[in-house]
């Protein structure tokens, strides 16, 4: 059962550590590798371009921007149009695109960021389910970043974030030691349009820098 974790000022995330049962999370870790183009694309810091310390894939029809890069449409295989249903069930909401990142060992990993493209709206609901090794996932108020939060994503753990929690918080996976095995973290989330989509009077002056690109 998701319980919510109150990061206040209308930020939370909801986490249930055994979302799925290890055996069965176990053979979606190997259907899901075993269906997904994984690639390792380019991405736009604040200081170069580089290769994601980790490969990507993704499905959903409309193209999503992020750190410098689009993912073009892609169809959606069954293994992951399966399991696509019962996150929004456990969720209470509709997703309409996916990335999946494989972390191969614990070298691979996620800088801080938020998701907060514009096409996302102003409280996206970002489900992640995490498959495989257990990975730190480490939140950090962007304002204040002494105050900062960790949890442990273990083997079927379902993680939502949700409310003001993109444009408060930045979030990552960091670096662990070689021998981490491997993880899948699957995420939804809900495109509002094309990139660069605005709701009707949002502002349209670009974010602070550094907020929705990944640093390394």
């Amino acid at each position: 059962m998701l319980r919510e974790i109150d990061l206040k000022a209308g930020t939370w995330l909801r986490y249930d550590p055994c979302w799925l049962p290890a055996e069965e999370a176990t053979a979606l870790l190997a259907a899901l590798l075993a269906e997904t183009a994984f690639e390792e694309r380019p991405v736009v810091t604040s200081e170069a371009v580089i290769l994601q310390p980790r490969r990507v894939g993704w499905a959903g029809e409309l193209p999503y921007h992020y750190s410098g890069q689009t993912l073009p449409p892609r169809g959606v295989g069954p293994v992951l149009a399966a399991l696509w249903p019962r996150i929004e069930e456990a969720v209470g909401a509709r997703f309409n695109h996916a990335v999946l990142n494989r972390y191969r060992d614990g070298r691979d990993h996620m800088g801080l960021h938020a998701d907060n493209e514009p096409e996302l709206g102003r409280e996206p609901v970002i489900a992640a389910l995490s498959l495989g090794a257990t990975r730190e996932f480490r939140l950090e108020l962007k304002h204040r970043r002494a105050i900062k939060r960790t949890l442990r994503l273990p083997h079927g753990s379902l993680l939502v974030m949700g409310g003001a929690c993109q444009h408060k918080w930045r979030h990552a996976v960091p670096r662990a030691p070689v021998e981490v095995g491997e993880r899948l973290n699957v995420t939804f989330r809900w495109l509002h349009g094309p990139p660069g989509w605005r709701a009707p009077g949002a502002r349209t002056e670009a974010p602070p820098p550094g907020e929705q690109t990944e640093e390394p």
